[in-house]
C-alpha cells in the first residue's frame, strides 16, 4: 500500500481509480477496463513527474522523511557481503540507533557506520527513531578507530533527525560523544566516504558526515537544525516551518553550490520510496566511484585535503 505525502493529494486520487478499476476486472471478468486504467496510469505518471521536478524545500523535507523510502540495514543487505555487526561502546551500552560493523563492499574489506531508523512502530522503538545515544557516537568512533589500525576504507550512512536529547544522553556526556566522533572522522588516515539517504540533522549527522567525499540523495535533506526547530526558536511559531526550510538551504541542490557536500545522488521519479531497488543500486554505483577518487592518496595528503574540505566549506557562497 503507497504512503501519501499531503502534496500528493491529486496524485493518489488518479492511482486509486486505476486501482478501483482493475479491482472491478477481477470479479467480474467480462469488463474490459485496461485502456482507461492504463490512460490513467499515464497520466499518474505525467503528474509524479511534475510534482518531483518543482518540490520546494519544505517537501523535500517530506519525501526525505518519508517511511518508506530504503534505511541503512536495507543498504547494508543489498551493497554489502559477510556484514559481522559489532556493538557497544566498551563503556556503558549497544545503541541501536547506530548499526556498525565489518563488512565487505565490492570484494574489498570495509568498516560501515549508519544511522537506523526502523520500518514499522515497534522497530522505531527499538531504533529509538535514528536518534542515536552517547554510547552510538562513541561505537562509531571505536569502529573507525578499528578501522584506521587495520587500513579499511569508511562507509557511512547518515539517516537522522538528530541525537537523542534526553536526559540521561546528556547525563553521558551528548555533546562530548559527537564532538569525539566527529574529531576521530578528522584524524583517521583511511577513507572516509558519507552518504545522506534520508534526513541529516543537527551534530547526530556531522558526527558521521565528516569525511573525504559526502554525497546527498537528490531528495534527501541536510541542516543544523528541522524547520520546525528552526520555526520555533526564530519565531516561536513552528507552523512556519516552510519558511524556516528556504532560509536553512537544507536541500542538496544548495549545498552543493555551497561546497558542503560533492555530489547529488539521482533518485528515481517519485523518489526512493518508488523504487527503493533502483536507488539502492545507484547509491552503491556513487559510493564505489567516490572511494576510487580517494583511495590513491597517501594518508598524510588525505588528512590534508579533509581538514582543507571542512575549513574551505560556504567559500563559494561568499566569493
Amino acid at each position: 500500500m503507497q504512503n501519501y505525502l499531503d502534496f500528493e493529494k491529486g496524485l493518489s486520487e488518479i492511482e486509486g481509480k486505476a486501482q478501483e478499476l482493475r479491482s472491478l476486472a477481477q470479479r467480474n471478468p467480462a469488463m474490459n477496463v485496461e485502456r482507461e486504467a492504463a490512460a490513467l496510469d499515464e497520466k499518474a505518471r505525467e503528474l509524479l513527474r511534475e510534482i518531483y521536478s518543482r518540490l520546494d524545500p519544505w517537501q523535500k523535507c517530506q519525501v526525505a522523511r518519508h517511511p518508506d523510502r530504503p534505511h541503512t540495514r536495507d543498504y547494508v543487505a543489498a551493497l554489502f557481503t559477510e556484514f559481522t555487526p559489532l556493538a557497544g561502546d566498551r563503556c556503558f551500552a549497544e545503541d541501536h540507533a547506530v548499526t556498525a560493523g565489518m563488512a565487505r563492499f565490492e570484494d574489498r574489506p570495509v568498516v560501515v557506520i549508519g544511522h537506523e531508523r526502523g520500518h514499522d512502530t515497534r522497530s522505531r522503538l527499538h531504533h529509538n527513531f535514528g536518534m542515536a545515544r552517547p554510547e552510538g557516537y562513541r561505537k562509531a568512533a571505536r569502529l573507525m578507530e578499528l578501522a584506521d589500525r587495520f587500513g579499511l576504507p569508511v562507509i557511512t550512512l547518515v539517516d537522522t533527525p538528530g541525537a537523542y536529547p534526553g536526559k540521561g544522553a546528556e547525563e553521558r556526556g551528548q555533546a562530548e560523544a559527537i564532538a569525539r566522533c566527529t574529531e576521530r572522522c578528522l584524524s583517521i588516515g583511511v577513507p572516509i566516504v558519507s552518504v545522506v539517504i534520508g534526513e541529516g540533522g543537527s551534530g547526530g549527522a556531522v558526527a558521521l558526515a565528516t569525511a573525504d567525499r559526502i554525497a546527498m540523495l537528490e531528495h534527501s535533506v541536510y541542516s543544523v537544525i528541522s524547520p520546525e526547530g528552526c520555526a520555533s526558536i526564530l519565531w516561536k511559531d513552528a507552523e512556519r516551518m516552510r519558511e524556516a526550510a528556504v532560509a536553512l538551504r537544507l536541500t542538496a541542490q544548495d549545498l552543493l553550490k555551497l561546497g558542503v557536500i560533492d555530489r547529488i545522488i539521482p533518485e528515481p521519479v517519485g523518489g526512493a520510496q518508488r523504487n527503493r531497488e533502483e536507488t539502492i543500486a545507484r547509491v552503491g554505483k556513487a559510493i564505489g566511484t567516490l572511494l576510487r577518487e580517494i583511495e590513491g592518496m597517501k594518508p598524510a595528503a588525505r588528512l590534508a585535503a579533509r581538514r582543507r574540505k571542512f575549513l574551505q566549506m560556504g567559500a563559494k557562497a561568499l566569493a
